[in-house]
């Protein structure tokens, strides 16, 4: 088996980063051949901590996650190695009892608030992605997520982005984009971008079958 893909694809919160990774993998359907690893699901463990501790927890800074454990996962990827994925639990905010099992694939994408600012992270990548979306319509698409899919109050969700989201992303993710190969406007909007996108995909996946 080839060596897999790796794309990185960072963003600002609600910038449009899961549009452009599933349409990415639709473009590959046929083939089976695209894997998405969301680093929100490697948020750390806090089932130790009460619930009032729990949701005091900065989640837009770059401690919260694991992402040792996520670059080993990846590493086991690109080994040819299943791993079992854990699942983050945004109601209570910690992570799952349940795990998911992923399988190597052709092409692995790594979506994700800091998948750029992570000098590891960023080291193993071979396309560097950063979705650029202006605030105010980031904003818009965090409340309505926040509110209709993880169970938060209108209030919590202005309050955590007044709080810390607005200066996180201020302070590291919007400097992660001189890392990024290719800076794609509006996210999954924007056809012209995935469409390039996804041809090089597969060149690079016909050149690697030669």
């Amino acid at each position: 088996m080839m060596r897999p893909i790796v794309i990185g694809i960072a963003g600002g919160s609600a910038s449009g980063k899961t549009s452009v990774s599933r349409k990415v993998r639709e473009a590959f359907i046929d083939t089976n051949s695209v894997t998405i690893i969301r680093q929100d699901d490697y948020y750390k463990d806090q089932t130790h901590l009460p619930m009032e501790e729990r949701v005091k927890t900065n989640y837009d800074h770059p401690f919260a996650f694991d992402n040792d454990l996520l670059f080993n996962q990846i590493n086991e990827l690109l080994q040819g190695n299943d791993v079992e994925k854990p699942i983050y639990d945004f109601v209570n905010h910690t992570r799952s009892s349940e795990t998911e099992v992923i399988k190597p694939s052709d092409v692995l994408i790594l979506e994700g608030l800091f998948i750029l600012e992570n000098e590891q992270l960023r080291d193993i990548l071979d396309i560097k992605i950063f979705v650029d979306t202006d605030a105010d319509i980031r904003f818009i698409r965090r409340l309505k997520r926040d509110v209709e899919d993880r169970g938060r109050t209108l209030d919590s969700v202005i309050n955590q982005y007044m709080s810390t989201v607005r200066d996180m992303h201020s302070l590291f993710i919007e400097p992660s984009k001189r890392y990024a190969d290719i800076i794609i406007p509006e996210g999954g909007k924007n056809s012209v971008a995935i469409d390039l996108l996804t041809t090089k995909i597969s060149s690079i996946i016909t050149s690697n079958m030669l």
